[in-house]
């Protein structure tokens, strides 16, 4: 287990986006987010208090949290002074990064030396089958992305924290590292091998009573050259009965790809649901999840409304705004 609470450290994050993993723990667990650690140059401020290694010893920190995310998933030369430090300062160190903590030398030297722990939530702790295909009981929900970190996470949480207020049955499923943080449970999807993908997803949302709903993490994007893998494992996998479509409407471009534009809409609703009815022919599109964070309320709003009228289906930004609007369309499923 990881210890609580924890101070984030967002390093050199160079914007705020490549400090999700700070952000979504703050946002989901605020009881554990007692502070944050920024070195020079930080671009990104979560609005906690910036907290020495000292000052947050004193407050009862028990974990260093990395809570950037940056392309590559690595650990910056620039930051291991600060983690030996903090090591040597009695925390412990958790990260959702590909690059491993226990696969540093001089990391896992001083953790041994000091007593102290390394969570390395990005690796799979269990022997995931190949998917089959069996069409499970229960319902599944699985958010799917014109972009990577849209709000696909926020949304099946939105979702969730409101199901469970109306005494519905629902339960997140985490497929990244900052779910898994936020849970405590969960498959690191992106580190999966390629060929049980689609299996570890089925293993995360097993047979269930035939009126619960798995809430499922999305990752990346079916239009994402880089990641389009992991998307289409969720989809299938996931065996989703119904589907929502998230956007973040005021990119430029996709994460990290300059040259490739934005999907619409449409595009990911059509191409999201072809794929889906593969493995469930009676899945569904039910709503939009609009990432407003950008957007004045009435640009906000107005934007909304367009999406509605055009589509023909519910859209909320859930965190903004409540979740809603997708969750009665689920009920009605």
């Amino acid at each position: 287990m990881i210890e609580t609470p924890y101070l984030l450290f967002l390093g050199d994050a160079p914007d705020m986006l490549a400090a999700k993993v700070a952000i979504g723990i703050r946002d989901w667990r605020p009881e554990y987010a007692v502070g944050q650690y920024r070195m020079d140059g930080c671009k990104a401020d979560l609005g906690l208090p910036d907290l020495s290694l000292e000052e947050a010893k004193a407050k009862g920190v028990k974990t260093l949290v990395i809570g950037v995310a940056n392309r590559g998933g690595i650990i910056s030369p620039a930051w291991k002074k600060v983690l030996v430090q903090a090591l040597e300062e009695g925390f412990d160190l958790a990260s959702g990064l590909h690059n491993l903590l226990r696969d540093e030398p001089d990391l896992k030297a001083v953790a041994e030396a000091t007593g102290r722990q390394l969570h390395d939530v990005r690796v799979p702790s269990v022997q995931y089958p190949i998917a089959n295909g069996v069409k499970r009981r229960g319902k599944r929900c699985l958010a799917v992305g014109t972009d990577c970190s849209v709000g696909k996470m926020y949304t099946a949480l939105c979702m969730e924290k409101d199901m469970r207020e109306r005494g519905m049955k629902a339960t997140f499923r985490a497929t990244g590292q900052t779910g898994i943080l936020i849970t405590g449970g969960g498959v690191p999807l992106d580190a999966v091998i390629a060929d049980f993908m689609a299996g570890s997803i089925e293993y995360l949302t097993p047979d269930n009573d035939a009126d619960h709903w798995d809430l499922i993490e999305g990752q990346g994007s079916l239009f994402h050259v880089s990641y389009s893998g992991v998307t289409l494992a969720l989809v299938h996998g996931g065996q989703p009965d119904a589907l929502v479509v998230c956007h973040e409407p005021t990119r430029p471009h996709m994460r990290g790809l300059p040259g490739y534009k934005l999907p619409t809409l449409e595009q990911v609703r059509d191409m999201a649901l072809a794929l889906a009815r593969v493995a469930n022919p009676a899945a569904q599109v039910i709503g939009y999840s609009i990432n407003t964070q950008h957007m004045k309320e009435d640009e906000a709003r107005a934007y909304l409304a367009e999406v509605e009228r055009t589509l023909g289906l519910p859209a909320t930004d859930p965190y903004r705004f409540g979740a809603g609007k997708l969750v009665d369309a689920l009920a009605t499923l």
